[in-house]
């Protein structure tokens, strides 16, 4: 598959999930988080955070538990459970 067929099909899902307004659980908004960091930005660094900060430590988590696979197959899952979400 083409870069920019694959670029294109993810900039798309994200105006789609831009655009929801249903609510979604917490551990689905966190795996959307995670797919869309790791395939915009690639593998988290260490990143210090303040004590107090629960909420972005669990998006930190969510990125880091799957900062193993590449920047594209973020995309394709990000694609994957946008689509899996609009389709219900």
């Amino acid at each position: 598959m083409a870069e920019n067929d694959l670029n294109t099909r993810f900039l798309d899902a994200f105006e789609r999930a831009s655009n929801m307004t249903e609510t979604l659980p917490p551990d689905i908004m966190l795996r959307i988080y995670a797919y869309y960091k790791q395939a915009t930005h690639g593998t988290i660094g260490y990143k210090q955070l303040s004590e107090n900060d629960l909420r972005n430590a669990f998006k930190t988590n969510a990125w880091m538990q799957i900062s193993h696979i590449s920047q594209d197959e973020a995309k394709e899952k990000y694609i994957e459970i946008i689509n899996s979400l609009l389709t219900k």
